[in-house]
């Protein structure tokens, strides 16, 4: 009886939240000012490019009848393998599935015939159309790319998994729960309608587990100085002494910066404040309309020159050493050549991490960037003076959508769980905005013009930018498994550079290559076996091996963080130990505690 009364309370609570939430939801379709959402030919124009591809194919009779065969075959196979499993007969599947895909490891899809049978068409088709895809003939590379990122959305948007009737465990947990479940999953599904846009972002995590500056981005410090684009802080010396030379981190502006200082056993601030590092944190503001005019140049002169004028005043060192990490390093790479070009040599060192500067292969991302799509994104937020950062963020999901679209669909909506609480997945949601005029000019002169890697294709506060005349000491930390920035790309741009440069590729991808920390001894990194980092030469030390598969066929593996040889590294340029500093001992007073209240503006 206690149960009952339980199970009663809880279904009354979840069927009004649920009644709230589809009010509130038809309330703000009813209201489109409010959505700030694509138009229909924005989607149509982004349609009509991707399915292009189509058109361009050339099929091959004898490829298409030999597909075509070997498909009747399969199922054949199929026929007789249903049959001995209604008989409780062991079977081998007709199509196994990837050893990574766990969408199919439920038992019910190995011991009832009906899901075998749906599970097994279903593979059996999807590796048809693969095939099928990759018989196709006439096609240019980038319309390959994106024929087949088409069909494999196709392909994984209708997997069995996700529909309710034809997934076991949904169906289990709706009869385990007597309802509760689809309830429940109601209730998720309008919570997250009405916290997107028009393209729904499915959570990841429970939001509710975390508060900025409480339990994720701690490391204690306090913000020095700001603009209208930025805030700057400076963290809480946690050694006896300090290194001479102070150190900025230029974050990417595409999201917010405490990806480098979530929980405690994973900050990189926190472990460089460790190391004797007097750290300076760029945090961006999060803009909306009245920055639609802010510019890339703008970024540059009231972004990354006016940080470095900033830690000047709060340390008296006029020479820093600086890390920048994604768009943050190609912010921070534009900058260094509009300092060459001025005769400024205030940057000792700088380290890119994951660092895109020639745009030749952006990876899977390039299949939204051709000029029918960017057309279109430019029509779109020039009408409402930004791009949205919830698109951007599911832009980038869908590049790996079972991983971090599907499977969220599933649990969240189809079995009525709520996201389990994850740091790294709450930092993906909270997105940023981007200004109208820098993001079309990012999108047109880096991804589709590639032209910062041309010198002097581009002007910057007044000076030629060139690259190639960059000789400023640096280390460029890439990751073998990155999606967003591939190592092959990014290590195309180290070549770019003059002078003393080293390159070290971590295992993994795009974040968990980069925030590594030495205590788990999780993922290692490679580096040149002929490279000797106290060597400027690099003609002597065989580091700069004229392609990426020539790198790392003379590379060795190292266990472990790439954290502790980076620090090896940058000891050279970090000057004597002195004093620690504190902030708002110098010329800057303190404005507020970290993390600051930039960070804190949320899309809604």
């Amino acid at each position: 009886m206690e149960s009952l009364t339980k199970f009663a309370k809880d279904y009354v609570r979840h069927a009004s939240a649920l009644l709230k939430l589809s009010q509130d939801t038809v309330a703000r379709t009813l209201n489109p000012a409010k959505l700030s959402t694509p138009d229909s030919s924005f989607v149509q124009d982004v349609s009509s490019s991707l399915s292009s591809a189509f058109r361009e194919a050339i099929i091959d009779p004898s490829k298409l009848m030999q597909d075509n065969a070997d498909l009747a075959m399969k199922y054949w196979q199929l026929t007789q393998n249903v049959a001995l499993t209604a008989l409780r007969q062991p079977t081998d599947p007709v199509v196994a599935p990837q050893r990574s895909d766990h969408r199919f490891d439920d038992e019910a899809w190995q011991r009832n015939p009906f899901y075998y049978a749906i599970a097994q068409s279903y593979l059996i088709n999807a590796e048809y159309l693969d095939k099928l895809t990759d018989d196709l003939d006439g096609l240019s590379d980038a319309n390959r790319r994106q024929l087949t990122f088409l069909v494999r959305q196709f392909v994984n948007a209708l997997a069995p998994t996700n529909f309710f009737i034809t997934n076991p465990e949904a169906v289990r947990k709706c009869r385990q729960t007597w309802g509760l479940s689809v309830v429940q999953g109601l209730e998720n599904f309008y919570r997250d309608i009405i916290r997107s846009r028009q393209l729904l972002n499915v959570s990841m995590t429970d939001e509710s587990a975390f508060r900025v500056g409480e339990n994720i981005a701690t490391t204690p410090g306090k913000v020095v100085y700001q603009n209208r684009l930025f805030q700057l802080i400076q963290y809480q010396p946690s050694t006896d002494t300090v290194h001479k030379t102070p150190l900025l981190v230029v974050p990417p502006f595409i999201n917010k910066y405490y990806i480098m200082d979530l929980a405690q056993k994973n900050s990189l601030v926190r472990w460089l404040v460790a190391q004797g590092h007097t750290v300076f944190m760029i945090s961006w503001v999060n803009p909306d309309e009245s920055y639609r005019d802010t510019s890339f140049e703008d970024y540059v002169q009231e972004g990354v020159l006016e940080a470095m004028d900033a830690v000047e005043k709060a340390t008296g060192e006029r020479q820093l050493n600086t890390i920048g990490y994604c768009v943050g390093g190609t912010l921070l790479a534009t900058t260094l050549a509009h300092l060459k070009k001025a005769g400024d040599d205030r940057v000792k060192s700088s380290t890119f991490f994951a660092t895109l500067l020639d745009f030749s292969d952006p990876g899977e991302i390039g299949v939204y960037l051709n000029q029918r799509v960017v057309q279109a994104l430019e029509n779109y937020i020039d009408k409402i003076g930004y791009y949205d950062g919830r698109f951007i963020a599911l832009s980038f999901s869908s590049l790996k959508e079972n991983n971090l679209i599907w499977s969220y669909f599933v649990n969240n909506y189809l079995k009525g769980e709520p996201p389990l609480p994850f740091d790294l997945l709450y930092w993906n949601s909270d997105s940023t905005n981007l200004p109208a005029t820098m993001y079309k000019y990012y999108l047109r002169e880096m991804y589709i013009n590639n032209r910062l890697r041309e010198p002097n294709a581009l002007t910057i506060a007044g000076t030629p930018i060139d690259l190639a005349s960059v000789d400023t000491p640096s280390m460029f930390v890439s990751a073998q498994q990155d999606h967003i920035a591939l190592w092959k790309s990014t290590y195309a741009g180290y070549r770019l550079f003059s002078g003393e440069k080293h390159f070290v590729l971590g295992q993994s991808g795009h974040i968990a290559g980069i925030i590594n920390p030495p205590e788990p001894g999780k993922y290692g990194y490679y580096v040149n076996n002929v490279n000797n980092i106290n060597n400027v030469n690099n003609d002597e030390n065989g580091d700069e091996a004229e392609t990426a598969e020539d790198w790392f066929e003379g590379s060795e593996h190292h266990q472990g963080s790439w954290w502790p040889h980076w620090q090896s590294w940058v000891s050279r340029f970090q000057g004597e130990d002195v004093a620690p500093r504190l902030p708002g001992d110098g010329e800057l007073e303190v404005i507020e505690d970290a993390p600051g209240h930039y960070v804190q503006k949320r899309l809604v």
